[in-house]
């Protein structure tokens, strides 16, 4: 069943011959507590609470670099498809911010 927001609630009730005004169904919708269900910003991808080891963080934010190859970082990123959660890595050198792999 879809969740409808004031407006497209607006939309029905013109659709229906009803003279009213968005804010007016706003208003109403907010007094009587109706409301779409707005769904979450994020997924959790993530379960930090186990047992496995580690990895030291040897860089400690420490950024500045005096020669190629001598820092490389890494970012991860995740990406909703059809099939399920795909995730996206990318590395790079700091030294001339240019993508290693």
């Amino acid at each position: 069943m879809p969740r409808y927001r004031s407006p497209r609630i607006w939309e029905e009730l013109k659709a229906l011959g009803w003279k009213i005004s968005r804010k007016r169904v706003e208003r109403l919708m907010k007094e009587h507590g109706l409301g779409a269900k707005k769904p979450k910003s994020w997924a959790k991808t993530t379960d930090s609470k186990h047992n496995l080891p580690v990895v030291e963080n040897i860089l400690g934010r420490d950024f500045r670099v005096f020669y190629a190859g001598e820092k490389w970082v890494s970012d991860i990123t995740y990406l909703r498809s059809a099939s399920g959660w795909l995730y996206m890595t990318v590395i790079f050198d700091l030294w001339d911010r240019k993508v290693i792999g």
